[in-house]
């Protein structure tokens, strides 16, 4: 390996990327508008790939073109990479900072190509990479996910921060004139490593936005998509799963039931685009009002549950007249609607989660029937 040719390298590293530009490209096109950072992810590799061939014909082509051009369009890829990882944590990419980096790079390339010093454009172009590199490491580290994915980019961009910066120091010892493509151990060896390194930070942040796209689809299915609150299915679920842990230790949990008074009459008066955003301020003002492990869900239409894990009767009906005063309290310039609760509990006499919701259905149907806005309790059975 110590033997290959430094230009051969950058050639096969560009082809690399371009190919990840290609497979980036199409999951821009594909991929919802969610998921940002793509469009800059896509983007980078293909300029690396013209950098590399830039560098790479360096003798056939004008130094201007191969040392200064072809050097700033990689810095460019790079800050671009970063830029896409920026955004796709939601984070606004840092534009003027690198762009005032890269402009300063550039013209230490334009001085060193007047002055022929190659040890310190390697020393320069080092230096910016190190930077660019620990500056996405260090985003990374503090935005991203624990899967592999991160890890595999994290990792990819730790050694390519750790190879600029042994790169750097190496330079400081190279001589003055032009050694670009020096058959030399430490050349080929860096040169691998920052092939390797793109490759596999193009291949990280394709599994990054893939994990991505799953944890959408998996919140769509388990949310419904007007509210944000749980689906019907995914509430029983978590209803089902606390039924039996509150069995194996003992312990009750109460749901509560809530219908919004007359909700057609408002789509009738107001139209159902403010019937939905009803609808949502119910859904926000209820979970303001819930601790962090109980669980709200969209039963169906305009009827929600609540699900409050290890709670009493009596605290589940102060919760949901907490809840009853709230919306009566502001309507927020929103049609104004009230809300009608039936509560209940759980006991060792239930025998499965139908009875329970049946049970919370029946007090609902009191609260409506003593006249709405109101909340109604039924205890559960003692045998």
């Amino acid at each position: 390996m110590l033997n290959l040719d430094p230009r051969s390298i950058i050639l096969l590293g560009g082809i690399m990327s371009m190919l990840m530009s290609v497979v980036l490209y199409f999951l821009r096109r594909n991929y919802p508008p969610s998921i940002g950072g793509l469009t800059e992810w896509a983007t980078a590799p293909a300029l690396i790939f013209v950098s590399t061939l830039l560098l790479g014909a360096r003798g056939m082509i004008p130094d201007f073109l191969s040392v200064i051009v072809g050097n700033v369009i990689l810095l460019v890829g790079l800050a671009l990479l970063y830029f896409g990882s920026q955004r796709f944590f939601g984070l606004p990419p840092s534009l003027r900072l690198w762009g005032a980096v890269i402009l300063a790079a550039a013209a230490v390339l334009v001085w060193t190509r007047v002055e022929t010093h190659y040890g310190n454009r390697v020393l320069m172009m080092a230096l910016v990479m190190s930077l660019i590199s620990f500056a996405h490491l260090r985003l990374l580290v503090r935005h991203g996910a624990r899967s592999l994915a991160t890890y595999l980019t994290a990792s990819s961009l730790l050694i390519l921060t750790l190879a600029q910066v042994y790169r750097f120091a190496w330079a400081l010892g190279a001589p003055a004139d032009d050694k670009l493509l020096l058959l030399s151990p430490v050349q080929t060896v860096l040169f691998t490593i920052y092939a390797l390194c793109i490759l596999m930070i193009t291949i990280g942040v394709v599994l990054m936005a893939t994990d991505k796209l799953r944890a959408e689809f998996e919140h769509l299915a388990s949310h419904d998509s007007l509210t944000g609150v749980l689906t019907r299915r995914a509430l029983l679920d978590a209803c089902g799963q606390e039924l039996e842990r509150g069995r194996r230790k003992g312990r009750a949990m109460s749901l509560l039931m809530m219908d919004l008074d007359h909700f057609k009459t408002i789509n009738d008066s107001h139209g159902h685009l403010k019937g939905d955003q009803v609808l949502k301020d119910f859904a926000a003002r209820v979970a303001s009002q819930l601790r962090r492990p109980d669980s709200l869900g969209r039963f169906g239409g305009e009827e929600f549950v609540a699900l409050l894990p290890e709670t009493s009767l009596d605290e589940a009906r102060i919760v949901a007249e907490r809840i009853r005063a709230e919306i009566e309290a502001d309507d927020r310039g929103l049609p104004p609607y009230r809300v009608s609760t039936g509560v209940t509990t759980t006991a060792a006499a239930d025998a499965d989660l139908d009875g329970i919701i049946a049970r919370a259905d029946a007090a609902l149907y009191q609260a409506k029937n003593k006249g709405r806005n109101r909340v109604e309790a039924i205890a559960p059975p003692t045998q």
